[in-house]
């Protein structure tokens, strides 16, 4: 449905798409994820023709955006982080007039524009001035001159921003709704919105892809190990005697837990590794009682987080931040003793 290859823009000389490459398939919700000043907005901006890329290409549909603008336009409808308004119009006036822009037949444009309108759920504002509505219809009629025209593509940006916690559930319904019939491509800041609404999610950060994926695919991309977050009963060299003889622990790390005679220990196993029999049964022939015990697993927020900081994500340095490992441990401890 869209094929986005080596896209970069340029401001002077600082890109701010980076050689972007990514493909989106029909029928699916994409989330678009990425911190301020990544290209989100730029990326989208030219992948509705808004502005011209310095370089690669934007296929819409079969169509190059650069060199068959017209037929690639066609396929597309964009919502703007701030929609397209004319506060100056009813609802129905505007859409009236976006599907004359839009060269829906004359004939089908008060047909076309009451099937919206009852689509997106504006039945009760369309004869009132735009101006005069409320934050969350201003959206609902930003996403409805989006629509208008049937279009195969929807490039949503940033929709939810701005509604309060009821409207952003309606706008989710919504979204989803539409899914049926269009493929949907949206960014947003809101990540819980994205993990609960989206297929598939696409990361940039600087300009370039940090990863793509099902919110699922991400998570386990992510983990590489499995994390186990236990509160023992105990000193800390008891409790890492114990740690040592537990076979599939590759580091742990141990603070105090805030309660006398306890520590808080973090457990780093192998992938997919289930340490919790393991580590109780070592625990509790110990004599070292277990006070609480959780698997640690990594949020879409998390993984946000991760894969936009200030370095470059990758397998190799993926397991960076890990304290020691048992052997660098067993060999601090040799070398203590001498």
């Amino acid at each position: 449905m869209i094929q986005v290859e080596n896209l970069v823009k340029k401001y002077n000389v600082r890109p701010v798409v980076n050689n972007l490459t990514f493909t989106v398939d029909k029928g699916q919700i994409y989330g678009f994820l990425g911190p301020n000043g990544a290209g989100k907005s730029t990326t989208m901006n030219i992948m509705t023709g808004y502005i011209a890329a310095s370089s690669g290409t934007v296929i819409i549909n079969g169509y190059d955006i650069l060199k068959e603008p017209e037929k690639a336009k066609q396929c597309i409808g964009y919502l703007p982080e701030i929609p397209p308004l004319y506060t100056d119009m009813t609802v129905m006036e505007y859409l009236l007039f976006v599907a004359e822009l839009k060269k829906v037949p004359k004939r089908e444009r008060h047909s076309h524009v009451d099937k919206i309108i009852k689509m997106v759920h504006i039945e009760d504002v369309m004869s009132r001035l735009i101006r005069n509505i409320s934050k969350g219809y201003k959206q609902r009629v930003g996403l409805a001159q989006a629509l208008i025209g049937d279009p195969e593509v929807l490039i949503l940006d940033e929709p939810m921003v701005g509604l309060d916690p009821k409207q952003i559930i309606e706008m989710r319904e919504l979204i989803k709704s539409l899914a049926k019939e269009h493929t949907i491509i949206l960014s947003s800041h809101i990540l819980s919105e994205v993990s609960a609404v989206c297929d598939h999610i696409l990361i940039i950060s600087d300009g370039k892809l940090a990863a793509s994926g099902s919110p699922q695919d991400l998570q386990e991309m992510m983990h590489g190990r499995s994390e186990l977050e236990v509160v023992v009963m105990g000193s800390k060299e008891q409790v890492e005697e114990v740690i040592k003889t537990v076979d599939g622990v590759i580091s742990y790390e141990i603070y105090d837990a805030g309660e006398s005679d306890s520590v808080r220990i973090l457990i780093h196993a192998q992938e997919d590794e289930d340490m919790r029999k393991p580590f109780s049964l070592a625990m509790s022939g110990a004599g070292l009682p277990i006070l609480s015990m959780n698997r640690i697993e990594k949020s879409l927020e998390d993984i946000f987080l991760e894969l936009t900081n200030s370095e470059t994500v990758s397998p190799d340095n993926m397991e960076s931040g890990i304290e020691k490992t048992i052997e660098e441990k067993e060999e601090a401890d040799n070398g203590s003793d001498l």
